[in-house]
């Protein structure tokens, strides 16, 4: 597993690095924001470890970015706090932070609860009976469909297209393909079936609709470039 750590003092991130390697873990630490917001979406990190106290950026900036990233914001986050920061504290779990430490620390606890939160994650990720994406939430045993918290009736097809362009963001699917996905053999459904649900769902994501795109000639994609 992989850990980013965003930590402006050298010996403590070296200090946290050496000890999470001894761990077994992948480690990578940034000494300023900047490096950071110019890597975290290009790679696959587990779990975060964040200084509030940053250069030039409040590590409560970073938290927000991860959050609002929809493909990093099941990433879980561990903050690191000066003692006399308790409204940091609390406004970073508020934004969805997993836990907080307080400096100076000692090894041994941050690694205990490095391990607790990444138990934590693994089961949530495992039970989870949803899949969102910013304002939009499905619900996987129900098959409904959730617009910034607010209940839109789709039907079954409607919702197994959305899902599937969901989990395969920025893949292009023919219609043939999603054709394929939905109904196998059954010949009967044409091409143009697929154009009538996109066309209906579009209408039912409302501010959301921008990310459901054509590719002109080929199909469909749902893409959040």
């Amino acid at each position: 597993m992989k850990i980013f750590i965003v930590e402006d003092e050298e010996d403590i991130a070296t200090l946290i690095k050496h000890n999470l390697q001894k761990e077994g873990f992948e480690v990578e630490f940034f000494l300023n924001p900047e490096d950071f917001i110019e890597n975290y979406k290009k790679e696959n990190f587990d779990l975060l470890i964040l200084d509030l106290m940053l250069p030039g950026m409040n590590g409560l900036e970073i938290l927000r970015l991860i959050k609002n990233t929809s493909e990093k914001t099941h990433i879980p986050v561990i903050i690191l706090t000066a003692r006399d920061m308790e409204g940091d504290k609390v406004l970073g779990l508020e934004l969805g932070a997993d836990d907080y430490i307080t400096k100076p620390f000692g090894i041994r606890e941050l690694i205990a609860r490095i391990k607790a939160v990444l138990r934590r994650s693994k089961n949530l990720y495992k039970s989870s009976k949803y899949l969102n994406f910013n304002g939009i939430n499905l619900d996987l045993e129900s098959f409904s469909l959730f617009i910034d918290n607010k209940k839109v009736e789709v039907t079954k097809t409607e919702f197994y297209i959305l899902k599937t362009l969901i989990e395969n963001k920025g893949k292009v699917f023919t219609r043939e393909e999603l054709l394929d996905k939905l109904w196998g053999n059954e010949k009967f459904v044409v091409d143009r079936t697929i154009d009538v649900h996109i066309k209906k769902l579009r209408d039912k994501l409302g501010p959301y609709s921008k990310y459901l795109k054509t590719a002109r000639g080929i199909g469909y994609t749902f893409d959040i470039e």
